[in-house]
């Protein structure tokens, strides 16, 4: 019988069940997946006797010598009462202290009709709150004229008293509430809206629109100059980090309400005085790094963004959380019975990152000098096996599998994973911006999008500078008050000079902008 020529052989059967097979394999991935993303434990820990590295965990690490028995280790611990750490607690904050006592044609002895003594106190602790109140603060200066002059010469000199320079003239704005509102977005996460809910509570009414122009007359007058000296500050370091993350603007020329724009994070290393910059864009171009960083030359920690590469004269050092994500992803999608087992890929690609975050963990409190030779010695062997690992699973693993693309990604960012052994400052991990921008990331949940440009570049400089007070142990709202009640005051509050004593890790800050304790 002849054979037709559309009919299906064999081997293209076979072709096709294993393509549909992976392809079937691949939608249960991400199926997996996003079940475990929406409804399972965000943290990504793993227990650490689940997943051992078993080349560099040898039984004689951990074996005991012959006719040896292990030696027992007595554990004791202190109980530390509860009202130790209550007292603690309650030291930094004021006392006012309120005093009962018997009227003195009390203080007689039921019994006897004896006078009472006073034999000891009873004390009792009790938090109280004062909200905060709307008051109209009333300027008044006097102005002073000659008398004799007045009735003697043709012109009487006027003397007008010091008066404080406004923070916004012809306003109603106050260093405090202007101050107030800003770390009520920004540090609380309170949109403007529920603000204005918040003081008409309080007595006053203070709309929405009153409050945005106060925040960028605040943020383009006074904080703005702030954060270029912070930024020329933070782009002679030697090491920064960088991150990205989306900013919906409603009214941007040339887009569409529902596009998206991007605000950029640079900040500083560990071992100086930290600085935190947002950089507000449209897009999410390699050339905004570039133009941003121009003549910074040194550590770049970034994730594995391919636009950073456009960054001049720098070594981009990547991010080994990361690496270790896309593993652990693999794992939460695998089928629940595989998920234990060890000698699994993506358990074996998880347990080389883990070995490696084992030993920042010990190094975390030595110096550059002794952390450089320690991960020469420790990190660079792990590196080498994981390497050759790699390459032995690329040709043995599903390109577009989870765990495919774990091991494809790692191959093609090792450059980049490498670098942190160059330098003993350098860190494994890009978790430093992560965190800083997790701020603004939560914050955006609460009031979405910025309305302008204008309004997204405000919203930047105010996020740099409250976020570098906080990493410099600065109250925000403290410190916001004290530069708009200092700044106005300056003869130049635009020189870079004059605004060095009021940077958020400057000595001459009063003790009233810091965090106790």
């Amino acid at each position: 019988m002849e054979k037709h020529a559309d009919t299906p052989t064999i081997e293209s059967l076979q072709q096709q069940i294993i393509e549909r097979s992976a392809k079937l394999k691949w939608y249960e991935e991400q199926f997996r997946l996003a079940q475990k993303k929406r409804f399972g434990a965000s943290s990504e820990q793993t227990n650490p006797d689940q997943l051992e590295l078993p080349l560099f965990n040898e039984a004689e690490m951990i074996a005991v010598p012959a006719g040896e028995e292990p030696r027992s280790e007595q554990i004791t611990y202190e109980r530390r009462k509860s009202s130790g750490k209550r007292t603690e607690d309650l030291s930094k904050l004021p006392v006012e202290t309120i005093t009962y006592s018997l009227e003195e044609g009390e203080q007689v002895c039921a019994c006897c009709g004896g006078f009472l003594h006073e034999m000891s106190t009873e004390t009792r602790n009790e938090i109280a709150v004062v909200p905060p109140q709307v008051k109209v603060i009333r300027h008044v200066r006097n102005v002073y004229a000659c008398r004799h002059c007045e009735r003697e010469d043709i012109e009487t000199p006027i003397v007008t008293a010091a008066m404080p320079k406004p923070v916004y003239p012809g306003s109603l704005a106050s260093p405090s509430s202007m101050a107030y509102v800003m770390s009520q977005k920004y540090v609380d996460s309170l949109p403007l809206y529920r603000q204005e809910q918040h003081f008409a509570r309080l007595g006053y009414t203070l709309s929405r629109q009153t409050m945005a122009n106060w925040m960028i007359y605040g943020a383009q007058k006074w904080l703005m100059p702030l954060v270029s000296v912070m930024k020329a500050y933070l782009l002679r370091q030697d090491v920064l980090h960088a991150d990205e993350t989306t900013l919906q603007v409603l009214r941007e020329p040339g887009k569409s309400a529902q596009s998206s724009s991007y605000l950029w994070l640079y900040r500083t290393g560990r071992g100086v005085a930290p600085a935190v910059i947002y950089d507000y864009q449209k897009t999410r171009g390699g050339e905004h790094p570039q133009i941003f960083l121009s003549g910074f030359k040194g550590y770049l920690h970034v994730d594995g963004y391919a636009g950073y590469h456009k960054v001049a004269g720098v070594t981009l050092v990547g991010c080994w959380a990361h690496a270790r994500r896309k593993y652990d992803e693999a794992l939460k999608a695998a089928p629940p019975a595989t998920r234990g087992n060890k000698d699994s890929v993506a358990s074996q690609g998880l347990a080389y990152c883990n070995a490696l975050f084992a030993i920042e963990r010990e190094l975390k409190d030595a110096s550059p000098e002794e952390r450089y030779a320690e991960r020469k010695k420790r990190s660079l062997p792990i590196l080498e096996a994981y390497s050759v690992w790699l390459k032995q699973q690329r040709s043995q693993t599903l390109p577009k599998s989870l765990v495919g693309k774990a091991i494809a990604y790692s191959l093609n960012q090792w450059e980049k994973w490498t670098a942190f052994l160059k330098d003993g400052r350098l860190e494994i991990d890009n978790n430093r911006s992560e965190r800083s921008i997790k701020p603004f990331v939560i914050g955006r949940k609460n009031w979405l999008f910025a309305n302008t440009p204008r309004g997204a570049k405000a919203s930047a400089a105010i996020y740099s500078v409250i976020e570098t007070a906080k990493e410099n142990g600065l109250l925000p709202f403290q410190y916001l008050k004290y530069l708009f009640e200092q700044l106005p005051q300056l003869p130049d509050s635009q020189n870079p000079e004059a605004l060095e004593p009021y940077l958020p890790w400057s000595s001459m800050l009063p003790i009233t902008c810091r965090v106790m304790g």
